[in-house]
């Protein structure tokens, strides 16, 4: 599997914003090594679309409707994100859990709404500093992970990854260390194999995401059982990003 980089824009940006945006970026990467998702506000995926065309840079969005259509004002389907040729998306972000309330049922019917409408799911999971401080991390991850992939066939395992996020660590500065990430991507895994097989287990794309920059970004690539990242602020530098994607090139 290619090393995966995946950016959360998350609510900054404007379209204008992010059109400057991608004129720097495009120009700037033509990797073989790795993958490479934007994911952009809902208004500026289509341009976002429309000015990568044509290269290998792919466009996710940030969250979808766990309803395939009907009257849920301001919400966006599997199919509206198909159609303008969204390729992934994240669900299950720790905002999305906190903020907006979501349950694992919720995010098992997004799960599966993404994946009726050929996208490829990036699951986030991650535990609390609570939960840490409880020793809870490997059961919250595991009662994440079963709720979230509930239903769901060993062949759909193919178009998931798995992002682990540390709550404690999102947005904080604050880092995991090299044990606490492997042990992290090491739980996700076993639960994978407990619920469908240890090939799955083994296979299963896991991203790590939690206050990654460019001076840590060597360290939690390095990790084992890393297949990427998903980076959220500093994403929003262009130099600095492109900064993370050599790092995750450089890697072995």
């Amino acid at each position: 599997m290619k090393k995966q980089v995946i950016a959360n824009f998350k609510m900054n940006m404007t379209p204008s914003e992010i059109k400057n945006y991608i004129i720097s970026l495009a120009p700037n990467f033509k990797s073989e090594k790795v993958d490479i998702t934007l994911a952009l506000p809902f208004v500026a995926l289509s341009l976002g679309k429309f000015l990568l065309s044509g290269t290998n840079i792919f466009v996710g969005a940030q969250n979808l409707s766990e309803e395939e259509s009907g009257t849920f004002t301001g919400e966006t389907s599997g199919a509206m994100l198909k159609d303008i040729g969204v390729q992934s998306v994240i669900v299950g972000h720790s905002e999305r859990r906190s903020k907006f309330k979501e349950t694992g049922r919720a995010i098992n019917k997004k799960i599966k709404i993404a994946l009726k409408n050929r996208l490829q799911v990036i699951l986030c999971v991650g535990e609390t500093l609570t939960d840490k401080n409880s020793m809870k991390t490997l059961s919250v991850l595991s009662g994440q992970i079963d709720e979230a992939l509930k239903g769901l066939y060993e062949n759909e395992l193919e178009n998931i990854l798995i992002a682990y996020e540390p709550v404690w660590a999102i947005g904080t500065g604050k880092v995991a260390t090299s044990k606490e990430i492997e042990e992290g991507v090491k739980a996700i895994r076993k639960s994978i194999e407990h619920s469908f097989s240890k090939k799955a287990g083994d296979e299963i794309g896991v991203l790590y995401g939690g206050s990654i920059n460019a001076k840590n970004i060597s360290q939690i690539i390095s990790c084992k059982g890393v297949n990427g990242v998903l980076v959220g602020g500093a994403c929003l530098d262009c130099a600095n990003f492109m900064h993370i994607i050599s790092a995750c090139e450089a890697s072995k």
